[in-house]
């Protein structure tokens, strides 16, 4: 049985907020802890319309694997993803948030049971 988009785009959801503040992580390792490794696209649909949601989703703290801001443009205005997380003490030059390896966050590791 195949998922419905939906269904895949709330556990999108449920991931991305336990993601905590001043870490980030990626599309493609969300994709890959729901065991839909090459699904980082649709997990990238998910977080432009994670808005939508009653409850919040903290969709700044998505990326692309390489720590840019890709999906800067489906926010309120151009630079509120960077305000976001540079509220968060994740510093952000050119698009690019600076020591992704410090900040990064792998729902793998995070959340192995």
């Amino acid at each position: 049985m195949t998922k419905k988009p939906s269904d895949f785009f709330e556990q999108v959801y449920q991931v991305v907020r336990l993601i905590p503040k001043g870490k980030v992580t990626s599309y493609g390792a969300i994709a890959n802890y729901l065991g839909a490794k090459s699904s980082s696209r649709v997990v990238g649909y998910a977080m432009n319309a994670a808005h939508s949601q009653k409850e919040y989703v903290p969709a700044h703290r998505v990326l692309n694997r390489n720590g840019q801001l890709t999906g800067k443009h489906y926010f309120e205005t151009p630079y509120l993803m960077q305000e976001l997380l540079e509220k968060e003490k994740v510093k952000v030059v050119n698009d690019t948030v600076v020591d992704l390896k410090k900040h990064y966050w792998d729902p793998t590791i995070e959340l192995a049971l």
